[in-house]
């Protein structure tokens, strides 16, 4: 956060120059006296001008409150300032508009996947009709995922989250209807799941370019920080919330809360404010694509990052989601246990989340990758049969992960790529870093039977700690620095 800095201007109060002077204890000048001293000829008074360039008049009082603060070491104006900063992008009330219908978003989109999984066994009964329509969300989100990124370059972004939440709103409304009518037919609620991964390919793009458009620059590691605070309350929240509904009003119930929340999503895009994010291209679809490619793939860290999270999502966290509930209900009694671990995980990206905020590392992709090693540790934990205690404690480890790695690496594409690329460029890499995941679902299973589960897990583990050294020795991650914006 920039630093709160003295400047004067010429007001009715006239304040001789002499009673400003104050010295420190033990003879130190003040720190702020070089601004006073500087302008004893005039009738002024000093002003405190904040990071938003607003100023407010400053009395005798307040020049005391800062010596005060510098007295006790400094540490108390900077304990101030740094609360201030991990705050700031709720100044803004577009921030603050975008915050709150983002967040009931997430927290319907939360409670929607226990309430379509209950919806679907409810109905039919069979555990591969849930699979098909998982399935039939997630393939039209990684197909249509680079024409979302070309749409958020073209049009305004503003414009095609509201357009892609409007999608979504009716699709998962229609779901919910047709599950509260009785036993629907799995192709219809098939369709309209792919209705719905077809809004989130539009979506997804274009979110990470319209957030710095919410907030200054200096502030993108504290908004992204606070919007990954959010998904990890709403990742807890949400499924516990979702169980307490299902139990009292059933699961077609929890279907249109989160078709509300898309509802509302639609509204808060339609109120913000933004500058126009189109960039006027005027290029064919085809040539804005070779575009988005040539900015993908001429930054190393870039693509070294995407290859190692799409083989991360193949080879460790796919099976980690299909074969932890597995082993949790072999060794651990079941799903109590499954829903602590998944706890942990929450838990442990929300502490660190908080501790996130107004912390800014001079290397991130450095940082975001020695964490990354801790995500291998819940797999590695069920494949050593650890106590279910440590098995939480992993879970935790890989929620710090998480929450460390999404904000660094955020910050670090809004800060390193051209804001007219940004969509094309996150698109490319939502698709490299999903497209195996559909394939590692499919597959652990059938090759755990052939093998174990223990034994697919360990290949996971053993995956990520070798892709984790690999990436971080690749002196085009180590060499991308924090880029520090100048105070207004």
């Amino acid at each position: 956060m920039p630093s709160v800095r003295c400047v004067w201007s010429p007001v009715e109060h006239r304040w001789p120059a002499p009673t400003l002077r104050r010295d420190l204890p033990g003879g130190r000048p003040c720190p702020y006296q070089r601004s006073f001293d500087a302008t004893r000829s005039g009738d002024t008074t000093p002003r405190i001008m904040g990071s938003t360039g607003g100023v407010s008049h400053a009395g005798p009082g307040d020049h005391d409150s800062l010596i005060r603060s510098y007295e006790k070491g400094n540490g108390g104006g900077r304990m101030l300032r740094a609360s201030k900063g991990r705050l700031a992008p709720f100044r803004d009330s577009r921030f603050r508009l975008f915050f709150v219908t983002y967040s009931g978003s997430l927290l319907g989109s939360a409670m929607a996947s226990v309430g379509l999984s209950f919806a679907v066994l409810g109905s039919t009964g069979s555990p591969a009709d849930l699979g098909y329509v998982l399935a039939a969300r997630i393939v039209p989100l990684v197909l249509f995922l680079v024409g979302g990124g070309v749409l958020g370059d073209r049009l305004p972004r503003r414009l095609v989250m509201l357009t892609a939440d409007g999608v979504r709103a009716v699709s998962q409304g229609g779901v919910a209807l047709l599950f509260a009518l009785g036993h629907p037919p799995l192709g219809a609620v098939m369709a309209l799941a792919a209705i719905g991964g077809l809004g989130e390919a539009l979506f997804t793009p274009s979110l990470e370019g319209l957030v710095p458009a919410l907030t200054p620059r200096e502030y993108l590691h504290e908004a992204n920080a606070l919007i990954g605070l959010s998904r990890s309350a709403t990742s807890i929240a949400g499924p516990a919330l979702a169980g307490v509904l299902v139990a009292l009003v059933g699961a077609p119930a929890v279907l249109a809360v989160d078709a509300l929340s898309y509802a509302l999503s639609v509204v808060g895009l339609a109120l913000l404010k933004v500058p126009a994010t189109a960039f006027g291209h005027r290029d064919s679809l085809l040539t804005q694509l070779r575009e988005g490619w040539t900015q993908f793939s001429s930054r190393t860290w870039l693509w070294a990052i995407t290859t190692q999270f799409a083989l991360f999502n193949l080879l460790v966290w796919a099976p980690y989601l299909v074969l932890g509930p597995a082993s949790a209900q072999a060794h651990y009694g079941g799903a109590g246990a499954w829903g602590a671990i998944m706890a942990g995980y929450g838990i442990g990206a929300m502490v660190t989340g908080f501790a996130l905020l107004g912390r800014r590392p001079r290397r991130p992709l450095a940082v975001a990758t020695a964490v990354s090693f801790l995500w291998a540790a819940p797999s590695a934990c069920l494949v050593a049969g650890l106590p279910l205690a440590l098995v939480v404690v992993g879970a935790a480890g890989a929620g710090c992960a998480g929450a460390v790695f999404n904000t660094l690496w955020s910050t670090t594409v809004q800060q390193q790529v051209p804001a007219e690329a940004l969509s094309r460029v996150n698109s490319y890499v939502s698709f490299g870093s999903y497209a195996l995941g559909p394939i590692g679902l499919a597959v652990a299973g059938v090759v755990a039977g052939a093998t174990s589960i223990g034994a697919v897990l360990a290949v996971g583990v053993g995956w990520q700690l070798v892709a984790s050294a690999v990436v971080l020795a690749l002196p085009s991650v180590r060499a991308v620095t924090n880029v520090r914006q100048p105070s207004p």
